[in-house]
């Protein structure tokens, strides 16, 4: 009898083990779980106010490219980069001219003169034709190279591995960095957790680095002396958010920011003092959680976004 309890009572455990383990795998289950009281629901400021977009899209061009990475505008030309090569087209989408690499360019600039293209650890100058006139191959092993401008015969690249902007002479001289720091407490640095770090010239010819890690841009002479700065750390619609923005800016003929961000895609405008003035393109117009589009402007003030994700370049001009 004794013998016999014990087997009962084996067995009465074993079939409450079973209900227990089959309930909590029940309640495990993602539509039988409760909310998370903490979840990070960003839905809400996807959703923009109209009366703040104030551009709208007034052509969608098809590109030849599976990876695009890069555009700059000249001249009434854009230069787009990607894939192993430079393509020169015009804003209608005709393709001009392509140069062919050996490998993947990071970014673009076209100036007055030349076209640079960067790569992730070098750097190669053409000529406005496309012919190639020299390579510097002057970089670290921790270089990333996300960003180019020139100005006054002096070339900037922005180096995100690095976290400095390191400058040159036209023939490819090393002529210094710039580290982004000051004996203000407040800038420490570049802050730049992953490669988004952007660089260029307002129409008066000032110099502006993006502290993606800071969500603010600055101001610094060409020297690398910092002048001011302007900081937007919010994820409503008048600031930036996220680990790394903005991805990418460039500026319009009045010295206005276009700025453009990853995660939360959006592209909007700010005053040159740095106040929001408007939206571009909203996150609707993007693939979710994509990448910041690239972005550059012509003369009349209209911005040209390469869509990364959807392969295409998209003119937006003001409504």
């Amino acid at each position: 009898m004794k013998n016999k309890g014990i087997v009962y009572f084996l067995i009465i455990l074993a079939v409450i083990i079973v209900v227990v383990v089959v309930l909590d795998f029940n309640a495990s289950k993602p539509d039988q779980q409760p909310a998370n009281p903490y979840a990070y629901n960003i839905d809400p400021f996807s959703k923009i106010d109209t009366a703040l977009i104030h551009y709208k899209e007034s052509r969608n061009l098809a590109i030849n490219f599976s990876e695009p990475t890069g555009i700059s505008f000249r001249s009434d030309e854009l230069f787009v980069v990607g894939d192993q090569k430079l393509q020169i087209v015009e804003p209608t989408g005709k393709l001009l001219k392509e140069v062919s690499f050996e490998r993947k360019p990071t970014c673009v600039y076209a100036s007055a003169e030349n076209i640079f293209v960067g790569f992730h650890k070098s750097l190669v100058v053409l000529s406005l034709d496309g012919v190639r006139i020299a390579e510097w191959d002057l970089f670290s092993d921790s270089t990333v190279i996300t960003s180019i401008a020139e100005k006054s015969g002096i070339v900037f690249v922005a180096d995100a591995g690095k976290r400095i902007v390191r400058k040159f002479s036209l023939d490819g001289k090393a002529q210094g960095i710039i580290e982004g720091k000051s004996g203000n407490d407040q800038i420490h640095g570049f802050i730049i957790p992953s490669p988004y770090f952007d660089l260029a010239f307002n129409p008066d010819g000032e110099l502006w680095v993006v502290n993606p890690g800071k969500h603010s841009l600055e101001n610094y002479t060409v020297e690398g002396a910092l002048r001011t700065w302007w900081q937007a750390s919010s994820i409503k619609i008048d600031g930036f958010s996220g680990c790394c923005n903005p991805a990418h800016f460039a500026f319009l003929p009045d010295g206005s920011f276009v700025t453009s961000e990853k995660g939360l895609v959006r592209i909007k405008t700010y005053k040159p003092s740095g106040e929001f003035s408007g939206v571009v393109a909203a996150p609707s117009k993007f693939v979710e959680n994509g990448e910041a589009p690239d972005i550059a402007v012509d003369n009349n003030g209209n911005i040209y976004a390469l869509d990364l994700n959807k392969k295409r370049i998209r003119l937006f001009v003001k409504k």
